[in-house]
């Protein structure tokens, strides 16, 4: 499996908008610029999250992003499936129909259980998982550690 650059980079902005957010909504811009990643991309990224209820805008002055529901309530693969869509290491093992043998497949079957096992640990992960593996990192290597 193979994670496109949209997730990895929603990934990264949602932890930067957790530890940069607060009482107030956080600007795109401000997060393009400490995370190098493209206002624009981040645009079509923080408009999926908002529409999967992750993220929510406001406009005006004072207007930005903020984080819809609390760090700890934000899965990874909540996120992950509105950034990739389905998360399966093959199409068969979502749509069975997608192949003529999927019913007497023993790969499929093994495909399954890994993607399985992937999703299991990725809905054991939250943002607020996230926002305390960069304190304790930031601990230990304050000066060179970014996300």
């Amino acid at each position: 499996m193979k994670l496109s650059t949209k997730t990895r980079y929603g990934v990264r902005a949602l932890l930067d908008l957790a530890l940069h957010g607060g009482k107030k909504p956080v600007l795109l811009r401000d997060i393009s610029k400490r995370q190098d990643i493209s206002e624009k991309y981040l645009q079509q990224i923080f408009h999926s999250l908002s529409m999967g209820g992750i993220v929510r805008s406001s406009r005006g002055a004072g207007g930005g992003f903020a984080l819809d529901r609390k760090p700890s309530e934000i899965k990874l693969s909540e996120v992950m499936r509105i950034l990739e869509g389905p998360l399966t290491l093959v199409g068969c093992v979502q749509e069975e129909n997608r192949c003529g043998r999927a019913a007497d497949c023993v790969t499929r079957t093994l495909w399954n259980e890994i993607s399985t096992a992937i999703i299991s640990k990725l809905d054991k992960i939250t943002l607020d998982d996230l926002v305390d593996r960069h304190s304790r990192l930031i601990k230990t290597k304050p000066q060179e550690y970014q996300i």
